[in-house]
């Protein structure tokens, strides 16, 4: 088992509700895809996924433990098996791309090694060959300043993907990528959980992209589970109820000609 919630609620200090009662179960190796409104509870539930936030109610397991049952050392030793993929990767601007992929290992590595890292770099080739995969081997040694916001998620995946995690967990990642890049982002990250047996989730506002790349898809709104369908059923029926009483109309499904299609990875 790879992760599960039984009747999941979150909390606000300030009395919001950010899910409720959320029931779900992921297996091992699974690609889920987790779609939905702005503000319907996405990351909050992709929080709760990485044991980064705490269940108000219900019960969350993770790669066979309950986080919030463990010492704070054993449930850090748990979260070095979970890689997340910010939207907005926290990296520090002077810092090198390449010890910001290296970085993916802290949990993993000792004090001496990780602070030896720091100074120089210990595993340059392995930083360059995962870069390389998304199109960056050649920002190597630059600081992430001198980024665009793009590349900057595509260094935050990066760190993930070097850090080898069970669960990979990725909360808009390429919101700041064009279409075409995107799409290659997307089959990286897929090809590199398949290849593994990595339980890959993410969550998506492109719904086109989700369809085209996640066998499963999650419909999310106003903090509950809308619908939990194979992406084939996921209809136009779906797509409007979900997105309903949005300002911009619900996303379209993929075209259905057949070389307009997106392939799954």
């Amino acid at each position: 088992m790879s992760l599960r919630l039984s009747g999941a609620g979150l909390q606000h200090a300030e009395g919001v509700h950010a899910l409720r009662g959320v029931d779900l179960h992921i297996v091992a190796g699974e690609r889920v895809a987790i779609i939905g409104p702005s503000g319907a509870g996405k990351s909050s539930l992709l929080g709760l996924m990485a044991s980064a936030l705490r269940p108000t109610s219900g019960g969350v397991q993770l790669l066979g433990e309950n986080p919030w049952q463990l010492s704070s050392r054993a449930r850090q030793r748990l979260r070095s098996r979970i890689g997340l993929v910010h939207q907005a990767p926290p990296l520090p601007p002077r810092q090198r791309v390449v010890t910001a992929v290296l970085a993916g290992r802290l949990g993993q590595w000792g004090l001496g090694r990780s602070l030896v890292n720091l100074l120089h770099p210990l595993d340059m080739q392995g930083a360059r060959a995962v870069l390389a995969q998304l199109d960056l081997a050649d920002r190597l040694f630059a600081r992430c300043q001198q980024l665009s916001g793009g590349q900057l998620q595509r260094v935050g995946i990066a760190r993930a993907l070097y850090q080898d995690p069970t669960l990979l967990l990725a909360d808009e990642p390429v919101s700041a990528m064009d279409p075409v890049l995107a799409d290659h982002t997307l089959r990286v990250l897929c090809r590199h959980a398949e290849s593994r047996g990595v339980t890959l989730v993410a969550s998506l506002h492109a719904v086109e992209l989700a369809l085209a790349h996640f066998p499963r898809i999650i419909g999310v709104r106003a903090g509950q589970i809308v619908f939990d369908r194979p992406a084939a059923e996921v209809d136009t029926r779906l797509l409007d109820a979900l997105y309903a009483n949005e300002q911009l109309v619900s996303p379209p499904l993929p075209p259905a000609s057949p070389e307009l299609q997106l392939p799954r990875c």
